[in-house]
């Protein structure tokens, strides 16, 4: 159980620190402070996928809940209305904050009565609900909650008021924000309702003023809720673009335990900050209904602000599904992106307002391929195999004779040319205007890597089928020949990129812990220590790996500021959680020493305690104490610490 006493819970920096997050698998999530306060314009009790899994769109921002209790009055909420300026009474009360499953649980201690909230989202609908429950109490108390909504983009701020249309139904009210907008509902199992149309108006949003963005915002008071509770009674909050939602809360919070317990089950994982992991790799995961598939799945980069992205969906997948036995999600999730295939590529995002999706990527096809071989490794599913195998053929044909981007094999060495001017492709994709921060246009060592793993694949698919396989055996071996140019006996590690407009690359960076921890490596024993123990003493951190040695006149240690500074920051040193996987896989691949190579992942699993409770985030500040930074919680942060996990139980096992 993760959970912070009242010494923790009292101190705001801790508290506003601290984040939940709970979600809904179409896309839609909840998430805030501990301490109560919307200190993100991503904060909010139900931010609706009105279009799944996109178009979020906050609805209800939080409930203010007033307490009166033997004659006295309790404020339970939080408020900042400035960088010094923040109501804190509610602290004062909160005895206890903890997780049970993914749903956060607040306990506050009102002289000798005890009231629970807890806050959770139906699976597959936008709807939230927020209970209270008096769990403790020799006198009946009043709960009045003020109910603060929106309807607004998740990445935008509210500044002009307008009057929005609320219309009394039984045990509610249905909100219309204006004349085009979805229509939303507020429930009560119990609660009167009294209306109160009134904007407040400067919220303080802290992270927000951070980031180098607008942190102003407004909300608007819509009504109040009141009741009497004694001990052992509750009552509910529903929110949602249902106009139908269950009110039975007792058995919307059973399915959604029920839902959890059953995930942690199939996992097989009986340590609970794995089981917790479980968990929150099940929030990446959402629908996307496509052509002839409504049941499509896709994953949602990051919490809260990342879409969908091909790259970081295949790199997360086989620790998602595969790790935590669920080899049908990782099979919709594959054929999901079979349809969005185009020209041998996959797409790398979808755009949150629906447009067509991007496709510029080098690597996320490439990590499909690797997808693909886990899973069929571990299900054996020639049948589906069969389905993709015309889909594999094409890609592997439009990298050969070129697609995209100046994307095509080099006649002369076989290897994987990617890039043309003003553009990035690799996951270190960071470009500011016109400016490329770290450009790899050439051939980098991860994407031949995967392009050599890639040949190897469909080789072994083409076995496995009964079709010709030695075209790509024959490739590969070329490829394997020419991967020897990557070696920089100098330096003593891989240069990260070749034939770059300028030379080649020797920049030392993490990419070349991918090429060791892929199943086909072709550098020598000898050069696969050398790029581990290097990657170890240069680029290893408690939380990850920096995105660039520190010794490098380019290297920024810290996260933070405006745009601009962070986007600077992101691949010049940052360190990123999701690097642990590679250098972990090679690090066993090296040493055979699983024990060794597990203690290299504690570090990280413990920041499930810090930043978003549960889960874990997306970058780290790349001097000690590697402060978290960027989403709150990350889908291949999660995915490969399960991966590597995973993979050293079944070494241990064998």
């Amino acid at each position: 159980m993760l959970e912070l006493d009242r010494s923790l819970c009292s101190d705001i920096s801790i508290a506003e620190a601290r984040e939940w997050l709970v979600t809904n698998g179409i896309g839609g999530y909840a998430s805030g402070t501990v301490a109560g306060t919307m200190s993100s314009r991503y904060h909010g009790l139900l931010i609706a996928a009105l279009k799944p899994p996109l178009a979020r769109t906050l609805l209800l921002a939080k409930l203010d809940e007033l307490v009166v209790y033997n004659d006295q009055s309790y404020r339970l909420y939080a408020n900042r209305w400035g960088p010094d300026s923040v109501e804190t009474e509610g602290l004062n009360y909160l005895e206890r904050f903890y997780l049970e499953g993914t749903t956060p649980v607040w306990v506050y201690a009102l002289a000798d009565a005890v009231l629970e909230k807890r806050v959770w989202m139906q699976q597959g609908s936008n709807t939230t609900y927020i209970r209270y429950e008096m769990r403790r109490g020799t006198l009946p108390l009043q709960l009045d909650l003020k109910a603060l909504v929106n309807y607004r983009d998740h990445h935008s701020n509210t500044h002009a008021n307008w009057a929005m249309h609320a219309t009394t139904l039984d045990n509610g009210l249905q909100v219309q924000a204006f004349e085009d907008a979805t229509p939303f509902y507020l429930f009560s199992d119990g609660a009167n309702f009294t209306p109160h149309a009134t904007w407040i108006d400067d919220l303080y949003l802290k992270v927000e003023q951070a980031r180098g963005l607008d942190p102003r915002d407004s909300q608007l008071h819509i009504g109040t809720w009141r009741i009497s509770l004694s001990a052992g009674e509750q009552v509910t909050i529903v929110a949602s673009t249902d106009p139908a939602p269950s009110l039975d809360s007792q058995a919307a919070y059973q399915e959604r335990r029920q839902y959890e317990q059953h995930l942690i089950e199939r996992s097989g994982l009986h340590e609970p900050a794995l089981q917790h992991l479980t968990l929150a790799a099940d929030q990446f995961i959402v629908k996307r209904a496509v052509a002839n598939d409504p049941d499509g799945l896709t994953v949602l980069a990051g919490y809260p602000w990342f879409e969908d992205w091909g790259r970081d969906t295949m790199i997360s997948l086989v620790g998602l599904t595969l790790s935590v036995g669920r080899p049908e999600v990782a099979k919709r999730i594959l054929r999901t992106f079979a349809h969005f295939v185009n020209q041998g590529m996959l797409p790398n995002r979808f755009p949150e307002l629906g447009q067509h999706p991007e496709y510029n990527t080098v690597d996320a096809t490439l990590w499909y391929f690797e997808a693909i071989r886990a899973y069929v490794e571990v299900t054996t599913d020639h049948a589906f195999l069969t389905e993709l195998y015309p889909i594999l053929e094409d890609i592997i044909a439009w990298h050969q004779r070129g697609t995209r981007y100046n994307i095509h094999v080099d006649p002369d060495d076989s290897l994987l040319y990617a890039g043309e001017a003003g553009s990035q492709l690799t996951w270190m994709d960071v470009k500011i205007g016109d400016w490329v921060v770290t450009p790899r246009r050439g051939k980098p060592i991860e994407i031949n890597a995967l392009w050599l793993n890639a040949l190897h694949s469909m080789a072994a698919f083409a076995d496995a089928l009964g079709k010709p396989s030695q075209p790509y055996r024959e490739t590969a071996r070329l490829v394997e020949q020419s991967f020897s140019r990557f070696w920089n006996a100098e330096c003593g590690y891989c240069y990260d990129v070749l034939d770059t407009p300028h030379g080649d690359d020797d920049n030392l960076r993490p990419n070349q812990l991918i090429a060791v921890a892929l199943p086909h490596c072709p550098l020598t024993p000898e050069q696969q220590q050398a790029v581990v123990d290097i990657c170890a003493r240069q680029l290893l951190t408690s939380h990850g790996l920096r995105s660039l040695a520190p010794n490098h006149s380019d290297y920024i240690g810290t996260y933070g500021g405006d745009q601009i500074r962070r986007d600077s920051a992101y691949h010049q040193g940052t360190v990123w959680g999701w690097l642990i996987g590679p250098f972990v896989a090679a690090h066993l691949h090296v040493y055979q020493d699983p024990v060794l190579a597990r203690s290299y992942i504690i570090p990280l699993i413990h920041q499930i305690e810090s930043h978003a409770m549960g889960t874990l985030s997306e970058v780290f500040e790349g001097n000690p104490p590697f402060k978290a930074g960027g989403c709150i919680a990350q889908a291949w942060s999660v995915a490969e610490v399960l991966r590597v996990w995973t993979l050293l139980n079944q070494w241990e096992i064998e």
